[in-house]
């Protein structure tokens, strides 16, 4: 392993990517290769292995995924190249080149009527074509690059960047008096540079631990807490000083194209034991956003 890791970030542009990006400088002299689509079509095998040849990254951190839920369901194949055929490329690519993978998946693998947070040898019900493409595509990392494959699954990101839960309340709080949000679908608000910044942390410990390190296999990281989806519109509309009237609802009563999991906490007890991992309250994160926010 050279003395400095080499960090390729592809979908660099989406909004976990940009954390990365954004936490950088942090870690000089580490190398982080930036990818973002149009540089890197993780699609495209042939892409991936040139890509893989020119920079001889050691760590690959997956952040590109097909994430918009509902359009999934009418553009299936899409959905598929994107989280399943890429990562199973970027999988055989890292197993055939001796590069560590890291791939972002998602809570809505699960589907069960849980009432405790979910652990990571919950059975998985993926309801939508988004989740079962996210799980096409953790499975093809578990097939394809059994040692070095680390799968980590979080739940209801959002960033200070791009488009997100969060931005959504804000924009819409201050266009409208009152806003209707579900309260029976449960999870946990993650803010992506909490996530990105334990990623960072794991991969410094692995790289400069003596005994190897086993990162491969499925992982949960979300931050503590559970609330509703009301819950979290409640506190982005009170952190804004937003006047508008959050009202809560059913989910039947906002039908979407896309089923939506009713329960989705994630139990972090293996990242936290594993790598020493300290996580913040998603109120954390959420003042923090709302702070780097305008």
């Amino acid at each position: 392993m050279p003395q400095h890791p080499i960090l390729l970030i592809t979908g660099a542009n989406g909004q976990l990517g940009r954390c990365f990006e954004a936490l950088s400088h942090q870690y000089l002299p580490w190398t982080f290769v930036l990818a973002n689509t149009q540089a890197l079509d993780i699609t495209n095998r042939r892409a991936v292995r040139r890509f893989f040849e020119k920079h001889r990254p050691n760590w690959c951190l997956n952040c590109a995924a097909y994430t918009a839920v509902d359009r999934a369901e009418s553009e299936p194949e899409q959905a598929q190249r994107v989280n399943a055929l890429g990562p199973r490329h970027l999988a055989e690519t890292c197993a055939q080149m001796g590069c560590a993978l890291i791939h972002f998946s998602t809570d809505y693998v699960y589907h069960g009527r849980h009432y405790l947070p979910i652990r990571e040898d919950a059975p998985t019900r993926p309801r939508s074509v988004y989740a079962r493409t996210k799980l096409a595509g953790d499975r093809a990392v578990l097939r394809h690059c059994p040692e070095k494959g680390m799968i980590i699954r979080t739940s209801w990101l959002y960033s200070p960047y791009g488009h997100n839960f969060a931005h959504t309340i804000a924009r819409l709080g201050r266009e409208r008096s009152e806003l209707r949000v579900v309260f029976d679908q449960i999870g946990t608000p993650t803010y992506a540079p909490h996530l990105a910044e334990a990623v960072l942390s794991i991969i410094e410990r692995v790289h400069t631990q003596n005994a190897p390190v086993n990162v491969a296999g499925i992982w949960h990281y979300s931050n503590e807490g559970v609330c509703s989806w009301y819950d979290f519109a409640q506190t982005i509309a009170d952190l804004k000083q937003l006047a508008c009237r959050i009202t809560p609802i059913r989910s039947e009563e906002y039908p979407t194209a896309a089923v939506r999991p009713p329960f989705s906490v994630l139990d972090k007890a293996k990242i936290k034991t594993a790598f020493a991992i300290e996580i913040p309250h998603w109120r954390r994160g959420a003042e923090q956003w709302a702070m780097q926010t305008t």
